[in-house]
């Protein structure tokens, strides 16, 4: 007999939406965390269309609208030259591909001090057993399967859990992956990101904005809208960039907002705090997410969009398939790394061709004629702008945009 049906290591958003649908699935599950909720969260704060979907999904869409947030309703584009490409997101629904659902194209900016702290909540309200301050310092094996994890409590009290199957929702310093020997820090698949809270700054809507200029290349500069007239201010870039051209975000930061295009907006703009930095494995590569007795979840399987740096969309996804593989194993007895190889194969399958395209996206726009080249048609061609919503919202084919023919067509928009 062991003590869960799951154990799941993570209380961010994987590691939440697994609880839950662990509970619709009746699996005993224990979810654990080293910290205590509410807790800040290192992010970019969007809740896209993807997220939510699967907040739809879960129930918790009507309650997600209540929290203190900015509504998104446009994304900008902003190209070297400044100029921008505005791409509402109302022209089409959102057709989710993990669940078939139809829904109106909508998303939020929500402080992920605030947003997970919700999904926390919402799981210790499920039947799941929940855990906070409990650091995991150790799986446990039966052979070469994962067996459980143990660690201490913050009493400092050791405890060890055992299941069958053991859920790594830890992060991109997950520690069930570097016991599991899948742990690999590879600067061509990582990005580095910094964030800095802003208050009164100039000109925010419902909008959030990309802007790739000269002051950031060849990363982007985000401002990003949230709730008490809040700004998520920040920078993305690939960590073999920063290492090879010795970038210093935090300078690269301060001449973005000090620059010509942007020095207005934070006239009378105040930080709220110091900038701060945070890792992200990108899915430029497909990656091994499960092993004997466990899988990985959201960052920690590096399941981060290579180009727009998103994550809590694919987390969730994550989360539901990684319930159904629990399901499936627990019906078939069956917890071996060739049983739970389904969960990644059908992980890829659903986003496979997405992060592909990111991946190109993310290359393509190190270029500043085309970035220049795409902005300006975006901008200035209805087209072409349909043609991204409609991207966005799973209703005309991504692979348009790695299609040579296409730029060859956009000459003439």
């Amino acid at each position: 007999m062991t003590d869960y049906d799951v154990l799941i290591v993570g209380g961010g958003p994987a590691g939440a939406a697994a609880a839950l649908y662990a509970e619709r699935h009746n699996l005993r599950a224990l979810i654990v965390d080293k910290s205590t909720f509410p807790r800040d969260k290192i992010c970019g704060d969007a809740v896209s269309g993807k997220s939510v979907a699967m907040l739809s999904d879960l129930g918790l869409l009507e309650e997600i609208r209540t929290l203190p947030s900015a509504p998104v309703g446009h994304i900008v584009f902003a190209s070297p030259d400044h100029i921008e490409a505005n791409i509402p997101l109302d022209r089409y629904p959102l057709n989710d591909l993990m669940t078939g659902r139809t829904l109106p194209m909508e998303g939020f900016v929500i402080r992920r001090e605030v947003f997970d702290d919700f999904l926390f909540q919402k799981a210790k309200e499920s039947s799941c057993n929940c855990l906070e301050g409990f650091t995991v310092e150790d799986v446990l094996w039966e052979g070469e399967h994962v067996a459980g994890i143990r660690g201490t409590d913050k009493t400092g009290s050791a405890k060890a859990f055992t299941a069958p199957l053991v859920l790594g929702c830890d992060g991109y310093r997950s520690i069930v992956a570097q016991k599991a020997g899948l742990y690999k820090h590879e600067s061509e698949h990582w990005m580095v990101a910094l964030r800095q809270y802003w208050q009164n700054v100039a000109g925010l809507t419902d909008q959030i904005e990309l802007h790739f200029i000269d002051e950031v290349r060849p990363g982007y500069f985000w401002i990003f809208p949230t709730d008490d007239n809040r700004a998520n201010i920040g920078i993305g870039m690939g960590h073999s960039d920063i290492k090879d051209q010795r970038i210093n975000l935090k300078e690269m930061l301060t001449k973005a907002i000090n620059s010509p295009a942007f020095k207005d907006r934070f006239a009378d703009a105040k930080p709220l705090e110091k900038p701060i930095g945070w890792n992200l494995p990108v899915s430029s590569k497909r990656r091994t997410i499960h092993g004997n007795g466990f899988l990985l979840l959201g960052d920690a399987a590096s399941l981060i969009d290579p180009f727009t740096g998103e994550g809590i969309g694919n987390a969730l996804y994550s989360a539901s398939t990684a319930i159904e593989t629990a399901v499936a194993a627990g019906r078939a007895g069956d917890y071996s790394a060739s049983f739970l190889r389904q969960y990644e194969d059908a992980l890829w399958q659903t986003l496979g061709s997405e992060l592909r395209l990111s991946t190109q996206l993310h290359r393509l726009v190190r270029s500043r004629s085309m970035t220049n080249f795409l902005v300006r048609k975006a901008a200035r061609s209805t087209y072409v702008s349909d043609l991204i919503c409609g991207m966005m919202a799973n209703a005309v084919p991504r692979k348009h945009l790695i299609n040579p023919l296409f730029y060859l067509k956009l000459l003439f928009k």
